[in-house]
């Protein structure tokens, strides 16, 4: 998408009207929630999305398993399980 600079103002109420040539390019609905960015020199609006950015880090621990910890054979022996039975099924 190219740049393009459109001269805008602040009404009033503080609200802003973006063009509707510009909410196409930027791919933006009516209603739509953005997050403003104080940039210093100026504001930078971005679509709010629908879920918080998360890590690995941020969700790994809702994977804890609750139990005694398993061995290294342990997990091998049931993978071998599961492919013994995939292959014993016909898949």
């Amino acid at each position: 998408m190219e740049n393009k600079s459109e001269r805008i103002k602040i009404s009033n109420e503080g609200q802003v009207i973006i063009s509707e040539e510009l909410l196409k390019a930027s791919g933006w609905e009516i209603r739509q929630e953005l997050i403003a960015i104080n940039m210093g020199d100026g504001i930078l609006l971005k679509p709010k999305k629908p879920f918080a950015e998360t890590t690995l880090n941020d969700v790994a621990g809702c994977l804890k398993y609750q139990g005694a910890p398993k061995s290294l054979k342990d997990m091998n022996d049931a993978i071998r399980q599961g492919i013994e039975e995939s292959w014993h099924s016909g898949s």
